[in-house]
């Protein structure tokens, strides 16, 4: 089985990290396969580089299309999910989406630790139709730039907002954001469960994989056909088609 895990950003060494934390947890005989998109943010922060990190995320998916068995998007915003799923002829899944529906099935309600501002992901937690199960919030005061540099400081941050979390009622806490994956691994004494985004979704992957569902010929999801387009990658181009 050969899963991508696609960035929306332009940090390889964020692709890196998500790739690692996917092959910690990959079945036997699953190929993790990192990429990273060819323009766009260094990393994501406003709508506005979301939207561009959108087309971006597409062209590169454009390019694997028939040559992975499934998608995992490397990105906490779950930037362009909903069209992904519809061009790609595999399973593709979000990691905040794939984390969120896990602590789901882990206890009552979940806590979420992001980098920096938490609006877009409470909008976010609301479109998957979960904010009642959302019992806190919290963005530390750290970049995705950090996080690669000074993982250690980021790590004590993190684990300050987990016990705050915990006090809300949180039965479980989902580390967003794709510059903090693998750091679960990192806070051993934590009193909940720490859902890992990336790990999550490859796990989620290869069962989705596992049970061979068909793509949607009809409603939201099915593929696009005919649409004309210009000025896009040829592999999105021929998608779209």
């Amino acid at each position: 089985m050969r899963i991508l895990v696609a960035n929306a950003n332009t940090t390889v060494a964020i692709s890196e990290l998500c790739a690692a934390a996917g092959r910690a947890v990959a079945a036997p005989g699953t190929e993790i396969l990192p990429a990273t998109p060819r323009f766009g943010a260094a990393a994501i922060s406003t709508r506005a580089e979301n939207i561009i990190a959108g087309h971006a995320l597409l062209e590169l998916l454009a390019e694997h299309a028939g040559q992975v068995d499934a998608v995992v998007l490397a990105v906490s915003h779950d930037t362009a999910l909903e069209a992904a799923r519809q061009i790609m002829p595999c399973p593709v899944l979000g990691m905040t989406e794939a984390a969120c529906l896990t602590a789901c099935m882990v206890g009552a309600r979940f806590g979420l630790v992001t980098l920096g501002g938490v609006e877009t992901y409470r909008e976010l937690v609301g479109r998957h139709g979960l904010s009642g199960r959302l019992a806190a919030l919290e963005g530390v005061a750290a970049t995705p730039q950090d996080a690669v540099r000074e993982p250690e400081r980021v790590r004590a941050l993190v684990a300050e907002s987990i016990a705050r979390m915990v006090a809300q009622g949180a039965d479980s806490v989902i580390l967003g954001g794709a510059a903090l994956a693998g750091m679960a691994a990192r806070i051993p004494d934590s009193p909940v469960p720490l859902l890992d985004g990336i790990a999550c979704a490859v796990k989620l992957a290869e069962a989705m994989v596992g049970l061979g569902l068909p793509k949607a010929s009809a409603g939201s999801m099915a593929p696009p056909r005919g649409r004309q387009v210009s000025g896009v990658s040829p592999a999105l181009e021929s998608l779209l088609r």
